[in-house]
């Protein structure tokens, strides 16, 4: 994918998020593109790697700062107790405007996961893409196994939470199922 189209995404990602209810953090933006690759299929190219509160992408924390530098995310100041938001800036929604084909492909994909993802905490946003990361690694394991793992992986998270998010997780999958498929070229 290239960069203007990866990009398109990600403002498009930050403004469904924002419509969703999301405050929009880095952490939100984090977990969503990383669902968006690992559970939807959409290309992002963002390598992973399991770090203080789950799933992380230095290469997408660097191109958010990027986006900034260049006027294209601008933060937006919020009262305690949420965090600075990200907002896509007019530069940046004019360089979506760009790949239509990209988003008209893509969009469904992006509108499932900020309607999923935005009201979430970032605490629950941890335990969910723990969870798909110990998913995908063991793709044979139930759900004990797998909330195991969680817990073996992030002590801090109690089994109930780490059996709830895991669960989350398999049902979301169930529900995408026609939206993968769709991002795949296997569906209308």
């Amino acid at each position: 994918m290239k960069q203007i189209q990866r990009d398109g995404l990600l403002f498009e990602l930050i403004d469904k998020l924002t419509k969703h209810g999301s405050w929009c953090g880095e952490t939100h933006i984090q977990k969503a593109a990383y669902f968006l690759e690992e559970m939807m299929g959409v290309p992002l190219e963002f390598p992973y790697i399991l770090y203080k509160h789950g799933p992380f992408s230095f290469d997408l924390s660097d191109e958010l700062g990027s986006m900034r530098a260049d006027g294209l995310l601008e933060w937006e100041i919020r009262p305690e107790p949420y965090g600075n938001t990200l907002k896509t800036t007019r530069e940046g929604k004019r360089l979506k405007a760009n790949v239509p084909r990209t988003l008209e492909r893509y969009r469904p994909a992006v509108s499932f996961v900020a309607r999923k993802f935005g009201q979430k905490g970032v605490k629950d946003l941890e335990k969910i893409s723990t969870a798909l990361y110990v998913t995908k690694a063991m793709r044979n394991g139930g759900c004990d196994a797998r909330a195991r793992e969680i817990v073996r992986l992030k002590p801090h998270i109690p089994y109930e939470e780490a059996r709830e998010a895991v669960r989350f997780v398999d049902e979301m999958f169930l529900e995408a199922e026609p939206v993968i498929r769709r991002v795949a070229g296997e569906g209308p």
